[in-house]
Order: structure tokens, then sequence, then C-alpha cells
């Protein structure tokens, strides 16, 4: 019974290890956001940056969200979203400063742009760094007072 408990725990270690990061290290991000906004604009969506980083713990529960549960249906029906790395603060700075993002704030940080590519919100206290704690509800509540504010 105990190997079998221990190789399930291995077994599972192993899943969250082969799990895809959220963000692409590698990526353009000015050639990834130019592209989602070609996407949205047909419907009128706004494209959602979100700057984060792999070693972020809550970069990966905003990411999570954003995939399942009740915010993944909210920002699918309002967002094209597009995810920049920003390393250990040493990548796409000036691109989130150039959208009035305040990384130094914490991450996640997020700014919104219209479909026409311009900046309608930036996160600009950290409001979305302490994702752990604000879970799915929190999350979702969130972007809910944006879209309602914005509109």
């Amino acid at each position: 019974m105990r190997t079998l408990f221990i190789a399930l725990l291995l077994g599972i270690a192993g899943l969250v290890r082969a799990a895809p990061p959220a963000y692409d290290e590698t990526a353009d991000a000015r050639a990834q956001i130019q592209e989602a906004l070609a996407q949205a604009a047909p419907d009128k969506l706004a494209v959602l940056v979100v700057f984060g980083a792999n070693w972020c713990g809550d970069c990966k529960v905003l990411d999570q969200a954003f995939k399942e549960g009740s915010t993944a249906v909210l920002i699918a029906k309002h967002f094209k979203v597009v995810k920049v790395n920003v390393g250990r603060f040493d990548r796409n700075t000036e691109l989130a400063e150039s959208y009035g993002v305040p990384l130094k704030a914490g991450i996640p940080a997020v700014a919104i742009l219209s479909s026409q590519g311009q900046p309608t919100y930036a996160t600009r206290a950290g409001e979305l760094a302490d994702a752990r704690s604000l879970g799915d509800p929190g999350i979702h509540r969130f972007f809910s007072k944006l879209l309602a504010d914005t509109k």
C-alpha cells in the first residue's frame, strides 16, 4: 500500500512538471499583440494583455482561472488574451510601461487594449498580484466589475 501511495505521488509530480508553461519565454510579445488585435477586430473584442512569469505562483493561478471555471467563460466572451513573459522583470518591461502597467506593483498585471490597439485600462496597484488569495471567485469579481465600469 505504501509503495502504491509513493508511486501515485511521483506520478502526480511528473504530471505537474510536464504541464506546459503559462508564458512562452521565447515569444515576440509585440507580434503576438498585433496578431491578437487582428483576430479581435472583426468581433470588436478587447485584447487583454497579461504580464507575468512562469516562476510566479499568482500568475499560474490567474492562468488557470482563464482556462476553467466562471472566470474562463467571462474572459472568453469579452477578450482575446495575450500572455507576455516578463522573466525576472528583465523582459518586455518597456512594453508594460507603454501600456501604463507598473510591473513593480506586482504580477500578474494586465492592460486592456481596444480593438484598435489603444490602452483603455491597466492595473496600477498590483490588483491581481495576490491571485492565490483571490481564487476564481475573486478574479471573476475583479473582471466583472472592470467590465461593468468600462461600459
